[in-house]
């Protein structure tokens, strides 16, 4: 079969190769590949890939192998799923356990879109616990992640002020349901009750000064790949006795496809949006990798197989 493997070349991250279809686990189902979409973070573990493995979490397509132990979706089903490598490829095996069921009105394009981006939102949304009436400050918004967050965290009540970039991505924010869009943390006004933080480096502090006391902040992620430096006596400025707690979308104690089922439902019921900044065919994998490496890209980018 064919799949994308890692080059090592930050010109051109992946090249179309012919490798092993497959041989799925007793509790794994073979999925044939409609769509799957890329993600930033996976684009810095091309600069350093493993040899001789295809990358890729996120896709949809047709599980025309159902697993050997019977769990999972059976038959000929459309799904959306999340293994932890082989998506780009025509083919993947896919715990069963990471698969959620399509409806007809959820599409691929719309199916491969969901899980990191999706899971990592619910997820840390989840983490946060109660936001109805809770101001919550959300670095790094104009991601994947962050359109989730900010549409399921507006959606369950909560005050949402999103760190973007540009007014284009602030406006989408704000019909995602942001009460406030900023371009620069430092022009956030605190204090809030919840911190959510993925830029690491000098935005982590600055938008720890602007919590509450008491509040917590979920440090998710470190998109500006610069560490982070704190100093103790800067809590007594502001976040006095503040909860900071590392996070990771899978320590959940949730199954992977309960939550993408979530995901479906909601996407399905029109209450979740996909934001897809690019659809294309899988023949320009290489390009969209660097474009969104680069943030050429808002949103999600799905290529589709043929």
């Amino acid at each position: 079969m064919k799949a994308y493997i890692p080059t090592g070349d930050p010109a051109e991250p992946v090249v179309l190769a012919d490798v092993p279809e497959p041989a799925p686990g007793a509790n794994e189902a073979l999925v044939k590949v409609e769509a799957f979409s890329v993600n930033r973070g996976e684009t810095f573990k091309l600069e350093a890939p493993v040899t001789g493995g295809v990358p890729g979490k996120d896709i949809s397509g047709l599980v025309v192998q159902p697993a050997a132990d019977g769990s999972g979706p059976t038959g000929i089903t459309r799904v959306v799923g999340h293994p932890m490598a082989g998506g780009w490829a025509e083919y993947v095996a896919v715990p069963a356990d990471a698969l959620a069921v399509l409806p007809d009105g959820v599409s691929a394009i719309q199916g491969a879109a969901l899980p990191l981006a999706g899971l990592t939102a619910l997820r840390l949304l989840r983490a946060a616990g109660p936001v109805l009436g809770r101001r919550v400050l959300l670095t790094g918004a104009s991601g994947g992640v962050g359109h989730y967050v900010t549409e399921l965290a507006a959606a369950a009540g909560a005050e949402v002020t999103a760190v973007t970039r540009n007014a284009e991505r602030g406006a989408r924010l704000a019909g995602l349901g942001a009460a406030e869009i900023v371009h620069d943390v430092a022009d956030a006004r605190g204090p809030y009750d919840i911190v959510l933080e993925s830029t690491g480096g000098a935005s982590l502090p600055i938008a720890l000064a602007r919590l509450a006391r008491r509040g917590v902040l979920i440090w998710f992620g470190q998109a500006s790949r610069t560490p982070a430096t704190l100093d103790f006596f800067d809590f007594f400025s502001g976040p006095e006795s503040a909860v900071i707690r590392h996070f990771h979308y899978l320590d959940a104690g949730t199954p992977l496809g309960d939550d993408l089922a979530t995901l479906v439902r909601l996407t399905a019921d029109g209450r979740l949006h996909p934001e897809i900044g690019r659809v294309a065919d899988w023949a320009d994998t290489a390009t969209a990798l660097t474009d969104l490496r680069d943030r050429r890209i808002r949103g999600k980018a799905v290529l589709t197989l043929p």
